[in-house]
């Protein structure tokens, strides 16, 4: 298989089917334990080193890694990264087997696991176990994704060797991965469960009780490796604030942190949308376009290009932009290009420039080197009054992505960064990182997702006002504390959750005690609150699933990266990673097994066991999306001798034509689609208005004569005709897509409002 132009070639050594992963997922409201068991067998026959590569989530805090050989458990021990590491080079070096699991240097979300020393016929299996926040989307579903793929990663010239990354792992079809996957999951949730829905074959889903408060359910048989496997979980109520005290480890002290009760305070602000939003500001979007945006979004039938959803996105945003703003928009691969010069005014002729351009835009810039076009950004003068929001998307790969999220930290007070991972694949440890790093948000898109909707949801956020004065606060009984391990919170965006963590120190009260935190911030000048009462009994957890995830947002926060994190950050990073037993970049697993029979005398056959990648496949060339000639466009009805032109709610008389439009059966696509919605879009002024002209004649699927007799009004404007007209086939035609276009429809009420 073709592998990415900077990738280069890879030698493949066949290694027989001999692997299985299971996964073990146990999902408890918003947080997932992983249990996943690596089943290796070496056939060959001499002794064999085999690694593996992966990828995680970057959220995902690892705590146990063990292997169990010929029958035998043997715990793995966290030790200091080079410590471990020399450890197993020892042990391997005088023939003892030994097992090393690493988080990549650069990148969180990508993990190492060495099995060494495997004699002939001698069977291992090595689990490890995590836990994760689970993130909510906009819909009010809980995202649960298990991560298969890793496509090859760009190398900026900063990169090190070091990265395990650069393994020349070998990347073969699918159908030849030398393992299989099986999955059973179960689900829990106070509130109910609505519904599950994955983009794999599942096996029939089984509600234990009548109330659907659990759920059970697998992977069906023979699953592929084309594909993360992603849960999308519906709960019949997400929005419920809530308090979770959990008992520390018996064994620790108890002022420590793995000793001490840890509580995990989720939030859900009620925060007002503002009215209007604010017009000023800089945005600036970014756009990855190098060759793997060529990519489909996913393996699915008739899955548009990354890059043609990148330029529709574009589009839209650009249309949303408020008069007033400034903007502009890179192009990045291993090269970078912008639009303009410098951020340039919101008019009506700029924004017709830039539309032009984008139509223009290609996948054709090479590599993935993101971190040249942020530093000409970030080195720009700012425009007084309009604070820099910037937006990029990217599919997200790059090796060294610590120095990257470093770069956007430096520059943190002075702009918000909102990122998109588009396509499989995409790090976890990039998207989130530069989002967490800066104040934005992060989203994902794969599958059926559309950029589109998810991009015009983060403008929206970036268009509302500041929260400020954010603060919690805690009432506890005398004698008990709260000392917060997750850092300051201090962005706060509408529709967000909010997850925080303190430790609880002191004397623990009887089980009937209470306390009451309270989320305070001030939003358009006045002040607002959230409270919520909980029990002070602490619950126990074997899997400590709160501490590991107050550990892991300690870490977040610290830990830049083996070679980037400051030495005052790393003694601390050490201390939490190896108290809490959450690995980091600082960190490894190692186990070294030295009650084998006898050392393995003699040299090693080194094995890379192949991973799954998207670019590695090969994709038909799609079809054309134009329009096609003999395509019937959904029309608006307009009578002959019009009626009073209908008010901007009364728009049913529209409706009943589009209504007569569904039932002639026409594909979903043909009155829906990209193809009209985008094309009325691209047709609309910087002010909000349309031209009445041919164009939009086209979009209403009337001849423009028709149109302009039908003008309900003697010497009225054919521009304020026209943009009505577009407003109301927007509502008749796109509900589906209304969050897509609801800025740029405001825009345009406003405008007609005005004339």
């Amino acid at each position: 298989n073709p592998v990415s132009p900077w990738w280069g070639p890879v030698a493949y050594s066949p290694v027989r089917r001999s692997q299985s992963i299971s996964v073990t997922l146990s999902i408890r409201e918003f947080v997932a334990g992983v249990s996943a068991t690596l089943n290796y067998e070496n056939e060959e026959k001499v002794p064999v080193e085999a690694f593996f590569v992966f990828p995680m989530d970057e959220d995902s805090a690892v705590y146990t890694f063990e292997a169990m050989v010929d029958g035998k458990k043997i715990m793995a021990e966290l030790q200091e990264r080079m410590t471990a590491s020399a450890k197993y080079d020892t042990a391997i070096s005088h023939g003892y087997q030994a097992f090393l699991l690493e988080e990549d240097m650069f990148s969180r979300d990508v993990f190492c696991c060495n099995v060494g020393n495997l004699q002939p016929g001698s069977k291992v299996s090595l689990t490890l176990r995590y836990v994760q926040e689970l993130p909510l989307e906009a819909d009010g579903a809980l995202r649960c994704v298990l991560p298969a793929i890793l496509n090859p990663r760009y190398q900026n010239s900063r990169s090190s060797q070091d990265s395990c990354l650069n393994m020349k792992t070998p990347v073969v079809p699918l159908d030849d991965l030398p393992y299989t996957l099986s999955m059973a999951a179960s689900i829990h949730s106070q509130h109910g469960i609505e519904r599950i829905q994955c983009n794999c074959p599942l096996s029939a889903i089984e509600y234990p009780e009548a109330d659907k408060t659990s759920a059970q359910v697998s992977l069906a048989d023979g699953h592929k490796f084309d594909r993360d496997v992603e849960f999308l979980i519906y709960y019949r109520e997400v929005h419920t604030p809530s308090v979770a005290v959990e008992m520390g480890k018996p064994s620790s002290k108890p002022d420590s942190l793995m000793g001490a009760p840890s509580a995990m305070v989720s939030f859900y602000p009620n925060i007002p949308e503002a009215q209007p939003p604010i017009s000023c500001g800089e945005f600036v979007f970014l756009m990855d376009r190098s060759g793997s945006m060529q990519c489909p979004m996913s393996k699915q039938d008739k899955s548009q290009l990354r890059i043609e959803a990148a330029k529709e996105t574009l589009i839209l945003l650009l249309k949303s932009l408020p008069i007033g703003c400034y903007f502009n928009v890179y192009g990045f691969g291993s090269s970078f290009q912008s639009f303009f010069k410098e951020s340039v005014e919101y008019t009506q002729e700029t924004m017709e420039e830039a539309v032009n351009k984008v139509k223009l835009m290609q996948a054709d810039l090479g590599g993935t080197e993101i971190l040249q076009p942020l530093q000409a950004i970030y080195s720009r003068p700012s425009i007084p009054d309009h604070p820099l929001q910037l937006f990029v998307f990217t599919d997200g790969e790059v090796v060294d992505t610590f120095s990257v999220i470093s770069e956007v930290r430096s520059s943190r007070l002075k702009h918000r960064c909102f990122s998109f991972g588009i396509g499989e694949g995409a790090s976890t440890s990039l998207i989130k990182g530069i989002a967490r790093a800066s104040g934005g948000t992060s989203e994902f898109i794969t599958g059926k997702d559309r950029v589109q909707s998810k991009a015009l949801r983060a403008l929206k956020r970036a268009l509302q006002p500041v929260v400020e004065d954010v603060a919690l606060s805690w009432a506890l009984p005398s004698g008990l504390s709260a000392k917060m391990l997750s850092p300051e919170q201090t962005v706060i965006f509408r529709g967000q959750r909010l997850i925080m963590y303190a430790q609880l120190n002191g004397v623990m009260q009887p089980a009937a005690a209470t306390g009451e935190v309270c989320f305070r911030y001030t939003f358009q000048g006045k002040s607002l609150s959230s409270k919520v009462t909980f029990s002070l009994e602490p619950k126990f957890d074997a899997n400590l699933t709160v501490h590991r995830l107050a550990a892991k947002s300690f870490l977040q926060s610290k830990d830049l990266g083996y070679r980037d994190t400051p030495a005052k950050d790393k003694k601390d990073i050490l201390k939490v990673s190896m108290e809490c037993g959450v690995i980091s970049s600082h960190t490894s697993f190692i186990v070294v097994n030295k009650e084998a029979n006898k050392p393995i005398q003699g040299p090693l056959t080194r094995r890379d066991v192949p991973r799954p990648m998207l670019l590695g496949a090969t994709f038909a060339k799609p079809k054309s999306r134009g329009v096609a000639p003999q395509r019937r466009l959904p029309s608006l009805h307009i009578a002959a001798h019009p009626p009073p032109v209908p008010t901007y709610r009364g728009s049913s008389w529209l409706g009943r034509r589009t209504c007569a439009a569904k039932k002639d059966k026409l594909p979903y696509h043909l009155i829906f689609g990209d193809n009209y919605l985008v094309q009325l879009i691209s047709l609309q002024k910087a002010n909000g208005s349309w031209d009445l002209d041919e164009g939009l004649a086209i979009v209403l699927g009337m001849n423009l004569s028709d149109i302009q007799a039908a003008v309900p009004m003697k010497n009225a404007d054919a521009q304020s005709w026209a943009t009505v007209l577009a407003v109301l086939w927007l509502h008749a035609n796109g509900q589906d897509l209304k969050c897509e276009w609801e800025l740029l429809e405001r825009k345009a009420v406003a405008w007609v409002h005005q004339h």
